[in-house]
């Protein structure tokens, strides 16, 4: 049996009890944070041994790789990746910072991939509006739906070239936002058409991707009551309106946006549509209140992890990465490689 839920660890070494937790409640995934990475050969150790407690190869693994303010695996033994908002920013061309954007997420899909990890929560489809809180800020591709969804699906592109799936986040939107729901609930006081033609419009042109995570936001627009995570009016929605048919995830279900107890909240959003629930602190108690909550994943739900997998690359796209890595800084710093010029004697 696979359950429907992804789950974090404590350390950078699994501990006995874990593994014979994991062993146990057999979650479809898991997720790992800054106190699970020390080192390249560490991580590998460690995504070995998740694998190996479920039985599962192809168990995936996921971490927070964005840039910027959210990089989980960072220096010394890995580069540090500019925020998403710098692509826009070195180029002020959209065409252009597409090339760029590709070229980042080509570059940490390598890095990824190489350590056992084949799930990054980008790319960040939220588009911001003036006065909402700095929690989006700079994790945004830009300051508008379409610049939003030219960059984040670069960036999903350049994921799934280097073997690595992405994970589109936060449905429909949390740009307008008020609050971080990592610590309160936000309520979006938006009209419909509004929200429809910002918010949503990038989670709506990036439908097909494999997986999506949801917004613990409230839309009153849509659910006065609920958050989108746990709200079934909303995921109907995402389902409907926006076209998404992948596997629908929760946020981090230990983020204070919700409420109940732990167990409370995964039955919640499993009630309301998302195919599987995520808790991220590795805390054991909580972890076996997930995981009493949370049922086998069969049916729809199981199809569309299935379908989510599929889409992983079994061959890379060719890539060099120090010559990627070295015109990534090139670009980002505004140095251009100067056109050649015409042959001696020719006008």
């Amino acid at each position: 049996m696979t359950a429907a839920m992804i789950l974090g660890c404590s350390g950078p070494v699994l501990t006995e009890a874990e593994r014979v937790f994991f062993e146990s409640v057999r979650p479809w995934g898991f997720i790992l944070f800054k106190r699970n990475v020390e080192s390249p050969d560490q991580v590998r150790a460690l995504t070995a041994s998740l694998r190996s407690a479920v039985g599962r190869v192809d168990a995936p693994i996921l971490v927070d790789q964005e840039g910027g303010r959210v990089q989980r695996l960072g220096p010394p033994h890995w580069p540090k990746h500019p925020p998403a908002a710098a692509y826009l920013r070195a180029t002020n061309d959209p065409l252009a910072a597409r090339e760029l954007a590709r070229l980042g997420a080509r570059l940490m899909a390598h890095e990824l991939r190489d350590v056992g990890i084949t799930v990054d929560c980008a790319p960040v489809l939220d588009v911001p509006t003036p006065g909402a809180h700095a929690i989006i800020g700079d994790r945004a591709y830009g300051g508008d739906p379409a610049t939003v969804s030219q960059l984040g699906r670069a960036v999903a592109e350049g994921l799934i070239a280097g073997g690595v799936l992405p994970v589109i986040k936060h449905t429909p939107g949390h740009g307008r936002a008020g609050a971080d729901s990592h610590h309160d609930l936000p309520v979006v006081e938006a009209s419909r058409e509004d929200l429809d033609a910002w918010d949503f419009a990038p989670f709506r042109a990036l439908s097909d991707m494999p997986m999506a995570m949801t917004a613990h936001v409230v839309y009153p627009a849509i659910d006065r009551k609920r958050p989108a995570t746990t709200s079934r009016k909303v995921v109907r929605m995402i389902r409907r309106e926006l076209g998404f048919d992948g596997l629908l995830m929760t946020d981090d279900l230990s983020m204070q946006a919700l409420s109940g107890s732990i167990g409370e909240r995964a039955r919640s959003s499993l009630l309301a549509g998302c195919d599987v629930v995520l808790h991220c602190n590795g805390k054991m108690d909580e972890m076996f209140e997930v995981a009493q909550a949370a049922p086998e994943l069969k049916g729809k739900a199981r199809r569309r992890a299935d379908a989510a997998l599929a889409r992983l690359a079994r061959d890379v796209e060719p890539f060099d990465p120090e010559t990627a890595r070295a015109r990534l800084d090139q670009l980002l710093s505004g140095r251009r490689e100067a056109a050649p010029g015409p042959p001696a004697g020719e006008a």
